[in-house]
């Protein structure tokens, strides 16, 4: 007896339905996913804008879950794409997660290059600078009194959840409150980047000017130092230097502060999450920030007047994710062969 044509359909949808739940179910990617060496996280579209047109991200494939302002994931023909999450913790953890669960890229060998933009320490960069992060420390888990109640004695009123106060390294009983990424990689991105040539600019020379020190300023360069991730846009010396021992205290003492953004350790428990599922590789991540503004003002300066002052950082910042980024994103196309494996000894 032949089959009914429309039960024999029905029972290939429900077959191809139930092996795809299967696959997932196992952490096996869909074998329609599209494999990408290169993801790009941008968090707001001045970020995105100086990749689009140099790496021709023409592709535009719209992801279920993303904002609706960005609901589109900008690709090209290497398989080099472009994620913009929106701005804060909540927003690039939902979008970064909609990426990973949409099963429309295989993640499993991606390179992740987080790129944005961020306040800098003078003592450390300068506006323009690129800074490569070894450590992603998290500024917002954290006990708060505030300055006119906090005990005598005390520099600020930030501590470790549940502890006795600064200076103490808490438990880390949130999983997400430091993270240090692939030494390799670090010095890889660091190695492809120096000689990168960064823009700078007349108006951020001569607000440079105000602050009668190095680093700040000098001209833009590639540099290595840690970045501290938090949604409240704190600035000023008390809270810069808050900043400097946090780091400190959540690296054990090899932490070295000096950009502040709010996204980085969110991005990075998605990838975390991720990769424990077996949908991507969280040894595979590099972050780069570039100094937009100082975390903290100048001599003649009072952190009110220093958070709202023009200081010419933020076009170079922008500009510079794209030359201090794109020879790693170029490396890794050009020798895919080899990075697909893992990060070239060479």
């Amino acid at each position: 007896m032949s089959s009914h044509p429309i039960r024999h359909k029905l029972a290939c949808l429900l077959l191809a339905s139930a092996t795809v739940a299967c696959a997932h179910a196992a952490g096996i990617e869909d074998p329609m996913a599209r494999p990408l060496k290169v993801l790009i996280i941008s968090m707001f579209e001045p970020e995105a804008a100086p990749w689009i047109e140099p790496l021709q991200l023409k592709q535009e494939i719209k992801v279920p879950g993303l904002l609706p302002a960005l609901p589109a994931v900008r690709c090209n023909s290497d398989d080099v794409c472009l994620l913009t999450t929106g701005m804060g913790h909540a927003n690039v953890a939902a979008s970064l997660m909609a990426v990973v669960m949409s099963r429309q890229f295989d993640l499993r060998k991606t390179y992740f290059l987080i790129a944005g933009i961020a306040g800098i320490d003078p003592r450390r960069g300068t506006t323009g600078s690129a800074a490569w992060a070894r450590y992603l420390v998290d500024f917002g888990i954290a006990h708060e009194i505030d300055p006119r109640e906090m005990p005598k004695g005390w520099r600020a009123g930030y501590f470790g959840i549940f502890t006795k106060g600064p200076g103490q390294k808490p438990k880390l009983d949130y999983y997400t409150e430091v993270f240090q990424l692939d030494e390799a990689l670090l010095q890889k991105a660091l190695a492809l980047s120096r000689s990168a040539r960064l823009e700078d600019s007349t108006a951020a020379m001569k607000y440079r000017k105000r602050y009668p020190y190095a680093p700040a300023n000098q001209a833009p360069r590639v540099i290595q130092c840690d970045t501290a991730a938090g949604d409240t846009w704190w600035h000023g010396h008390i809270l810069g230097q808050v900043a400097r021992d946090w780091t400190k205290t959540l690296t054990d003492g090899k932490g070295v502060y000096c950009t502040t953004q709010q996204e980085d350790n969110a991005t990075m428990s998605v990838i975390v999450r991720a990769a424990a599922a077996g949908l991507a590789d969280s040894k595979r991540v590099a972050v780069l920030r570039t100094g937009a503004n100082f975390d903290r003002p100048a001599p003649d300066q009072s952190a009110y007047a220093s958070i709202h002052a023009e200081s010419g950082g933020f076009p170079l910042s922008t500009a510079n994710l794209l030359h201090a980024g794109k020879p790693l994103v170029d490396d890794i196309v050009r020798r895919w062969e080899l990075w697909q494996a893992g990060v070239p000894a060479d």
